[in-house]
C-alpha cells in the first residue's frame, strides 16, 4: 500500500480522521494525499476573483489542520482544487494517483445528527471501486491487533479484493477473526471460502443470522476487534442499506473504524 487519500472538509471531525490516518499510514510506509474540495457558486458582475479567495482559504485550512496533528514522519501531500461535484472529484482523484485507500470520516458534511454516514461518504462506499476505511468522531487509532472480518458468501470473485487487508495482517501482524453470517435461504455451496482468504484467517465462526451486520453485533463484544472489515457487494446488503447513499444511525452505527473492501458481484 502507498498511497492514501484523506478528503477533509472544516467540520469537527478532520483532525481526528487526519490523525487516524497518518498514525495508520506510519506502520505501512504509506504516503497521505490529504485533499480538500472547494466550491463557489457563479456571481455576475465584477466580484474579485471568489474562486482565487475560496482556494487560499482551501489551503491555508489544509496548513492549519497539519500543524493540529503530529505528522510522525509521515510524508502528506496537501492538494486543494474546485469541484462542482465532491463524489466525482475524489473518483477522478483516485483514478489519476493511483489510490490505494480512502481513510475518511463517518460524516464529512453537515448531516442530521441522526445520521451514521453522510451522503458523500456513503457515495464512496457504494460507488467507488477503491476501499474505505470509515473513522467514527469518537475512534482513536491502536495499533491493529484483531481484525473482525464479516462476511456470507466464502467466494471472492477477485483475489486482488484481499490486498488491503492481507497488509494490514503482515505489517501490523494482526490476526484476523472470521464471522460468517449464513442468511435465511442460503445455500450451503455459497459457505465454502476461498483457499487464500481460508489461509489469512486466524479463527472461523459460522453463524445465522438475518444479515451481516446482525451477525456482527453478535460477537462483537466477544471480539473486541481494533477494526471491523466487510466486503461490499453490488448484489447484497450494502446495496439495500446505501440506497440513498446515507445510512441512519437507527439502520446501523459502529463506534469501531469500519474497513469497506470492494468486491465483484
Amino acid at each position: 500500500m502507498k498511497n492514501i487519500l484523506v478528503p477533509v472538509s472544516p467540520n469537527e471531525n478532520a483532525k481526528n480522521t487526519l490523525q487516524y490516518a497518518i498514525d495508520f499510514a506510519s506502520y505501512l510506509n504509506a504516503n497521505i494525499f490529504l485533499v480538500n474540495i472547494f466550491s463557489s457558486t457563479k456571481i455576475s458582475g465584477s466580484f474579485v476573483k471568489i474562486d482565487e479567495i475560496f482556494g487560499q482559504e482551501s489551503k491555508n485550512f489544509l496548513v492549519d489542520l497539519i500543524e493540529s496533528v503530529d505528522v510522525k514522519g509521515v510524508a502528506i501531500s496537501r492538494v486543494s482544487f474546485k469541484g462542482y461535484d465532491t463524489f466525482d472529484s475524489i473518483n477522478d482523484f483516485c483514478s489519476l494517483n493511483a489510490v490505494d485507500l480512502i481513510v475518511t470520516s463517518a460524516k464529512n458534511d453537515h448531516s442530521s445528527k441522526n445520521i451514521f454516514l453522510g451522503k458523500v461518504t456513503g457515495k464512496m462506499v457504494k460507488d467507488l471501486l477503491t476501499p474505505v476505511l470509515i473513522v467514527p468522531s469518537t475512534a482513536s487509532f491502536r495499533p491493529i491487533k484483531k481484525v473482525l472480518l464479516a462476511i456470507k458468501r466464502g467466494k471472492i470473485k477477485s483475489e486482488k479484493t484481499l490486498d488491503i487487508l492481507l497488509n494490514i495482517k503482515n505489517n501490523f501482524k494482526a490476526e484476523i477473526n472470521l464471522i460468517q453470517v449464513k442468511t435465511p435461504k442460503m445455500e450451503e455451496s455459497k459457505l465454502k471460502l476461498n483457499s487464500t482468504l481460508e489461509l489469512m484467517i486466524n479463527n472461523a465462526t459460522l453463524t445465522e443470522n438475518a444479515t451481516v451486520f446482525q451477525g456482527v453485533l453478535e460477537f462483537i463484544r466477544e471480539e473486541d476487534p481494533d477494526i471491523i472489515c466487510v466486503i461490499r457487494r453490488k448484489r447484497g446488503f450494502f446495496k439495500k442499506l446505501w440506497e440513498d447513499d446515507k445510512v441512519k444511525k437507527i439502520d446501523f452505527e459502529s463506534k469501531i473504524p469500519l474497513l469497506v473492501l470492494k468486491g465483484k458481484p
